[in-house]
């Protein structure tokens, strides 16, 4: 009996785990159908509603990403500047146009720095010669030096005519620069006359060239040293040798052999500033010049003193210009008369000038400019005919289009008055597009 009734148990167990099996896995159905349910109704929400702030600062996933990144890194390795040893080089400039309209003594020139004495037609035209071109160079680290250099060029060489328009190298510097100290060499403005007018209008030279700003692009050698005072004010000492373009100057035929291309001169400025904070910011620079220039066996000395500033007591106003006396200064690009021949007699004119800006940022978009400069050289060593004064005076309007587009309307008048001749004026208009890169 023990043998017939073993199956019958088993099997009445077996059915009872079965049951319970089954049983549980109802249960575990269930469960799993109001989870989903649970889930579907959380995305149906997510889908409707607006993502958090950091869940939209998040972006698209990460693999949208990543392909992006990889596009980009893609495109830049197809159109990226590379100089030949691997060291970064950075592509930048202003694509300038310029259309403009010029008075009867412009002298067919497009902005001429100074009247001419006898009058012509008056002058219209456009032009993209004075758009710049420069290349930034990062370099390798030397003796606890970072090296870098810049290069900048435009098309004001060769003539106006749109056919004949050459490269030109404007400003070139090699950097040797320690955390305070740099040494640089290159071609740039005087040491003393760093500053200079915001313009679109005048940009093949530096505004206001003849009649206040010392601007000729030199090959120079500087030093220039930072020193802290306190945490918002400073020193910062410049000294130099300037080479001088002695070739400015205007001699009398049998002379013109015996001049001197160019001359060593010696310069410093000394820039103090403080910062206020909130764009307030103050800087005074003293400065001077001294070089000799060799022309029919003499020497014929040249001095300089010089002051310039920047003052912004605002961060929607600023003050900034500079002022010169001294001697002989026709080798800094002023007006082409640092010395006159007066019989065997070579005598060094006398100059004083310099030049101010008040620029207005009206609005993130808008800037509003006055500027005006003169040079006065002493009527005592000048000839009939020679200049004795060169005023400008100048207004421009400058929007902003977009982050890198500009806009520029500028208006301006140039009075040159001639000795023993009398005043010649000139009025100049300038509008310009210009595309920065």
């Amino acid at each position: 009996m023990l043998l017939l009734l073993a199956p019958v148990c088993a099997l009445a167990q077996t059915s009872v785990e079965v049951k319970e099996i089954l049983d549980r896995l109802s249960r575990l159905e269930e469960e799993n159908r109001v989870l989903a349910n649970e889930v579907h109704a959380l995305r149906e929400q997510l889908t409707s509603a607006p993502a958090p702030p950091e869940v939209q600062a998040a972006g698209p996933p990460v693999t949208e990403r990543l392909d992006v990144a990889e596009q980009r890194v893609n495109e830049q390795a197809q159109t990226k500047v590379e100089a030949s040893q691997r060291l970064p080089i950075h592509l930048t400039g202003t694509l300038l146009f310029n259309s403009f309209l010029n008075g009867r003594y412009s002298g067919g020139q497009e902005y001429p720095a100074s009247v001419q004495l006898t009058g012509g037609p008056s002058g219209s035209g456009a032009s993209f010669r004075q758009t710049v071109m420069g290349l930034q160079f990062d370099g390798p680290t030397w003796a606890g030096a970072k090296i870098g250099g810049t290069l900048f060029m435009d098309f004001f060489g060769g003539s106006s005519s749109s056919l004949n328009h050459l490269v030109r190298l404007r400003i070139a510097t090699l950097d040797l620069a320690w955390k305070n100290t740099t040494l640089s060499f290159g071609q740039d403005k005087p040491i003393i006359s760093p500053r200079e007018p915001n313009s679109l209008a005048q940009v093949g030279v530096s505004p206001l060239t003849g009649a206040g700003n010392l601007w000729v692009w030199q090959p120079q050698v500087r030093l220039e040293q930072r020193i802290a005072l306190g945490d918002s004010a400073g020193l910062k000492a410049q000294v130099g040798v300037f080479e001088t373009a002695e070739t400015s100057n205007v001699v009398p035929a049998q002379y013109t052999s015996t001049q001197a291309p160019g001359r060593p001169g010696y310069e410093g400025r000394f820039d103090f500033w403080r910062d206020f904070g909130s764009g307030r910011r103050i800087e005074i620079a003293p400065g001077f010049h001294f070089s000799n220039s060799h022309v029919a066996g003499t020497s014929i000395p040249s001095e300089i003193y010089s002051v310039d500033w920047l003052m912004a007591p605002s961060s929607k106003l600023q003050f900034s210009g500079m002022f010169f006396d001294g001697k002989n200064i026709s080798g800094l690009g002023s007006l082409h008369q640092g010395y006159t021949f007066l019989g065997e007699t070579i005598v060094p004119i006398h100059a004083m000038g310099g030049w101010a800006q008040v620029s207005v940022p009206v609005t993130p978009r808008i800037t509003f400019n006055v500027y005006s400069g003169e040079e006065a050289d002493r009527a005592g060593g000048l000839v009939s005919g020679a200049i004795g004064r060169n005023l400008v005076t100048a207004a421009n309007l400058f929007y902003r289009f977009a982050p890198n587009v500009l806009g520029s309307f500028e208006a301006s008048q140039t009075r040159t008055t001639y000795i023993w001749i009398g005043n010649r004026l000139n009025n100049h208009y300038d509008l310009a597009l210009a595309y920065l890169f």
